[in-house]
């Protein structure tokens, strides 16, 4: 038996979602690191008006979930595996000491920059909820053309889906899912099209910068969201987390790899749920909670069961 906290992405984002993590001498030394890195105050990031920016979205996902993982960690509790949807990648391999926080939120401010100045309009991301996947894909071929690009970008769960993409193009792969009995086409809150070869240039940009990143072996297991697979060397993780905003993300699998390895317990960490409703369909001899809305000692308590699970 083991412990799997993971990190939610793009989408997952609340307003005021900084100024709403637990009031704790470690968050404000996190917000400081933070704004040190950046040389600027990362309590502006997380305004309404701010978060219509792809860096400052990404930015705020990075610090919440690292901010929140050491304020676990100081409780006594750990994780065995670790894995990131997206962006969420990014606080797991700080969490699993592959990077430090300060070069994370250097890199990180920098992708959300590339991302969004590749596409600064009328292109984004849109989910789609209730099809099997062999008929998501037949819409996507069906609608993708050069002038109408569109991408199966997350594979979440059996039933849930992602495309990414130019608006009509969306647009009309979603009135086809419609059709064919889809529960749910919903525009997400995401500006940019992401987990597609529409990004792959930004992807090579951010890789240059990675070589100037000290990379180290994660002494936790990370998981990867786009292979569903453990990395244990420095290059693949590096690999990882330079080119993920290119790549499809199949966090359907790299849950069930966490729980097929003995994960038991999964830790959402900030914003939002989202994770922890996907992952009890796969949980079933296990729990799924948020860090959100859950006491703090109830999360250790958990853990430490877990943990004496392991014994």
């Amino acid at each position: 038996m083991s412990s799997f906290w993971a990190f939610p992405g793009q989408g997952a984002q609340q307003a005021d979602m900084l100024h709403a993590l637990p009031s704790d001498p470690l968050i404000g030394e996190c917000l400081r690191e933070a704004s040190d890195a950046l040389n600027e105050e990362v309590l502006d990031l997380d305004s309404p008006e701010s978060l219509q920016s792809t860096r400052s979205v990404q930015l705020c996902l990075l610090i919440a979930g690292v901010a929140c993982s050491r304020l676990l960690m100081a409780r006594g509790n750990a994780p065995d595996y670790v894995a990131g949807l997206s962006i969420g990648a990014y606080p797991a391999a700080v969490i699993a000491g592959a990077l430090s926080f300060a070069d994370a939120v250097r890199l990180v401010a920098l992708r959300g920059e590339l991302m969004q100045g590749a596409y600064p309009q009328g292109y984004g991301m849109t989910a789609l909820i209730g099809l099997d996947q062999g008929v998501v894909e037949r819409l996507v071929a069906q609608v993708h053309s050069p002038r109408s690009p569109v991408y199966l970008a997350n594979i979440n769960a059996d039933n849930q889906f992602v495309i990414a993409g130019n608006d009509q193009a969306m647009a009309d792969v979603a009135s086809l899912a419609k059709g064919d009995g889809a529960a749910t086409a919903k525009r997400l809150a995401v500006s940019v099209p992401s987990h597609c070869e529409l990004l792959s240039e930004s992807a090579q940009a951010l890789a240059q910068a990675f070589a100037e990143v000290s990379i180290q072996v994660p002494t936790l297991k990370y998981l990867s969201g786009s292979t569903a697979r453990p990395l244990f060397t420095a290059d693949k993780l590096r690999d990882d987390l330079a080119f993920n905003m290119c790549r499809v993300i199949d966090w359907r699998s790299t849950v069930q790899t966490a729980y097929e390895r003995g994960a038991r317990l999964q830790i959402e960490l900030p914003p939002g749920t989202v994770l922890t409703g996907l992952a009890r369909r796969v949980f079933e001899q296990g729990s799924a909670v948020a860090f959100q809305g859950a006491r703090l000692d109830t999360l250790s308590a958990l853990s430490r069961e877990e943990e004496r699970r392991q014994l």
